[in-house]
């Protein structure tokens, strides 16, 4: 099986965070705005197609922050996305424009049901994945490779 990048958003603004509002069996869960990385295609380029198809505006890629693997074996979910790897690069965005103003998402994955802004105060309290990449952004901290984690 191949190795899939995946470029992934991080969007703050005024101490909320954009994410993708989702839903399975056990309830809601949110996730990062982007997704994989289509041949020939460069990282920002994917993550500009993504967030217009999932948040449905496009965004200003900003710094890489992080780097996280995801080896579906090693975590809760590997039931189902055993022999999934994915590597997925954490860009710091903003909106090209605002929220009110733009279209619809046109291709939202297939759990989503929405889009929210969350409180960064509220983010620890959600079922979010990755849910360790809460406390390196809630710290700010400089750490970029994270490794394996859910």
């Amino acid at each position: 099986m191949a190795i899939r990048n995946s470029a992934k958003a991080i969007i703050i603004h005024n101490n909320k965070i954009l994410l993708t509002k989702n839903k399975d069996a056990q309830g809601y869960f949110y996730l990062f705005p982007g997704g994989g990385q289509e041949h020939g295609e460069t990282l920002d380029e994917a993550l500009r197609r993504e967030c217009i198809e999932e948040i449905g505006s496009s965004v200003k890629v900003g710094e890489l922050l992080h780097i996280r693997e995801y080896i579906g074996k090693n975590h809760e979910h590997s039931s189902f996305d055993y022999d999934v790897h994915q590597v997925e690069f954490y860009f710091r965005t903003t909106l090209e424009v605002e929220l009110e103003n733009s279209e619809p998402p046109t291709n939202p994955d297939s759990h989503q049901v929405g889009i929210e802004w969350i409180d960064l105060q509220k983010f620890t309290k959600l079922r979010v994945y990755p849910q360790k990449i809460i406390e390196y952004l809630l710290k700010e901290a400089s750490i970029v490779y994270l490794g394996d984690m859910n």
